[in-house]
């Protein structure tokens, strides 16, 4: 029955016709989608949101991609039920596809009107993933071809490790299998290695930035090679090292990357670009290790080496030594006999030449010690007389002092009279002070009834405060009496 045909025009006797309940009109809707989809569709879209519930459905809203943007484009609910999901996600993990807002799908399911909130919803039944693996084949062959054309490809691997890396920056997750094995590795080789550890996410929407962002930051870093090691997992848990942050933070290190992934199919981007590539987090820790040891027991062997050639060299050094100091003691025996007349000639005549010339030089000094001995008295003698003429100068000298400074104190008794407080007093002068002793140089701050004492030459006198007046009140009184 169609909804025309259930629905009667209004009549006069009765206005508003004949009206359906919300369940019917529903039911007509429900057959009418029935009716134009009755089998499974596919579907493409862009999606908005992606969610997975607690009891494991999964959830995505869907738009159209060349208005994804708009806020009124329309939106297709699609839900995936918790077994079918399950499929679904495995598949995803094996090709390493991780499902995330703005990646374009391709689905196919049944379109449902859930009645109960008069929704549409999409039923999804299967989810294309081939397309899917073709867009995430095409954007890694798009990756790799940019970094071939800005010469970033190989740039890390043309970098020379050191002979003996022991400074190590890590970027990994601490507590993982992966960041255990590979420090195990290290740890057993009982070599000095000094690992300077980058805590960061290994997967999920966050791990590209965080990963790129712990390669830069051990850049600035004393770091001769730095590791990115994970575990293993499925290609969805390792997408994370397909993505250019990764692959562009590798390529433009300046100190070598190597990475040690659990690989489960073919190597990643960032093994692509790293300057060498381990299947485990524990064969890169091996390599580092036997790095170490090779350095160790080379430089063992070196030393070996050089201390039997310094034995040999020290050996036919002292043969050679031998034969000198043969040669050495048989000249000088020669030379000496030869010499010994010669020197014993030429003593004899310095011994007579020093003679005469201790003689010369003894009278010479008898002489001149006559002489010192004549000036040093006519010395003397001068400055004997000198210091007497001081002597009798200094001795007057303490009593002029004394004179002048008794010249001094009487000038200054003489002053201080002439300020002495009594004497002022005597004069006909007197201090006034108030009831807390303070003297008193203005009436301000008088009251009547206040107390005063009063000094002058012979006492004091106590007085009581009835009124007071100003200098110029007092003055334009004594005015006025004039006139």
């Amino acid at each position: 029955m169609s909804l025309d045909s259930r629905v009667a025009r209004p009549g006069p006797d009765r206005p508003d016709g004949e009206a359906l309940s919300i369940s019917d009109l529903y039911g007509l809707i429900d057959r009418a989608l029935k009716s134009a989809l009755p089998d499974e569709v596919w579907v493409s879209g862009e999606v908005r949101s992606f969610n997975v519930s607690s009891r494991g459905h999964c959830y995505l809203d869907l738009v159209d991609p060349v208005n994804a943007q708009d806020s009124g484009t329309p939106v297709l609910k699609v839900v995936c039920w918790s077994g079918r999901w399950s499929r679904v996600r495995n598949t995803l993990d094996q090709l390493g596809i991780t499902l995330d807002a703005g990646l374009v799908v391709r689905v196919r399911g049944e379109v449902q009107l859930y009645k109960p909130r008069g929704d549409i919803s999409f039923i999804l039944s299967e989810l294309d993933t081939d397309a899917l693996l073709g867009k995430v084949a095409a954007e890694r062959a798009r990756l790799i071809k940019a970094l071939v054309d800005e010469n970033l490809f190989d740039r890390n691997r043309r970098i020379p490790v050191p002979r003996l890396p022991l400074r190590i920056g890590l970027v990994a997750s601490p507590g993982t299998e992966g960041y255990r094995d590979f420090i195990g590795r290290l740890h057993s080789s009982q070599m000095a290695f000094d690992v300077r550890t980058v805590a960061t996410q290994v997967q999920g929407r966050e791990a590209p930035a965080s990963v790129a962002s712990a390669i830069r930051r051990l850049q600035s870093e004393p770091c001769d090679v730095i590791v990115v090691v994970r575990g293993g997992g499925s290609k969805a848990d390792l997408a994370t090292f397909d993505a250019e942050p990764v692959a562009r933070a590798i390529a433009d290190s300046d100190t070598p990357v190597w990475t040690g992934i659990g690989h489960t199919g073919d190597q990643s981007v960032a093994d692509e670009v790293a300057n060498r590539t381990f299947i485990t987090p524990t064969e890169c820790g091996q390599e580092l290790a036997r790095l170490a040891t090779d350095f160790w027991r080379a430089c063992i062997d070196a030393g070996v080496v050089a201390a039997r050639r310094a034995r040999d060299q020290v050996a036919g050094a002292e043969r050679s030594l031998d034969r000198q100091r043969h040669i050495m003691a048989t000249g000088a025996r020669t030379q000496i006999d030869r010499h010994a007349d010669r020197l014993d000639h030429r003593g004899r005549t310095v011994r007579g030449v020093a003679k005469g010339q201790l003689d010369s030089h003894a009278q010479r000094l008898h002489v001149k010690g006559r002489a010192i001995a004549s000036a040093a008295r006519r010395s003397l003698s001068t400055d004997e007389e000198r210091l007497s003429g001081r002597s009798q100068r200094l001795a007057t000298l303490p009593a002029r002092r004394l004179q002048v400074e008794d010249l001094r104190a009487a000038q200054w008794r003489r002053l201080l009279g002439a300020y002495d407080y009594q004497r002022q007093l005597e004069r006909g002068y007197s201090v006034t002070r108030g009831e807390s002793g303070a003297v008193l140089r203005s009436i301000s701050g008088l009251v009547p009834g206040s107390r005063l004492v009063t000094q002058l030459s012979d006492g004091e006198v106590t007085s009581e405060v009835t009124a007071g007046r100003t200098g110029t009140d007092i003055d334009k009184q004594h005015d006025e009496g004039k006139q």
